[in-house]
């Protein structure tokens, strides 16, 4: 059995649109099921599904302050602290 997955963006919306054709009753009844008891959609279990799938089963919010504490743990050498931002863009602008 074949099965088609067709993505385009809706002129309507920025969301883009996903579309599966010929997706297996099996699992179209499971996603089905598992809707129903989270009281979800259809499109949005498969939502879920496809972020814990690809990882991103975290929030925006708890990725972003994953980073920020990796972020914070770098060891960062004195001399590139020393370094003035404010001044390397007032000199890169005045050339």
């Amino acid at each position: 059995m074949r099965m088609y997955v067709y993505c385009m963006q809706d002129w309507r919306d920025d969301m883009p649109l996903l579309q599966v054709r010929e997706c297996p009753e099996d699992i179209y009844k499971k996603i089905s099921l598992v809707a129903k008891k989270q009281n979800r959609t259809i499109a949005q279990q498969i939502i879920v599904l496809l972020e814990k799938g690809l990882g991103q089963d975290q929030s925006n919010i708890e990725r972003r302050k994953q980073l920020l504490a990796k972020i914070e743990k770098r060891n960062i050498a004195e001399e590139v602290k020393k370094i003035d931002a404010v001044a390397l863009i007032r000199e890169d602008r005045e050339r």
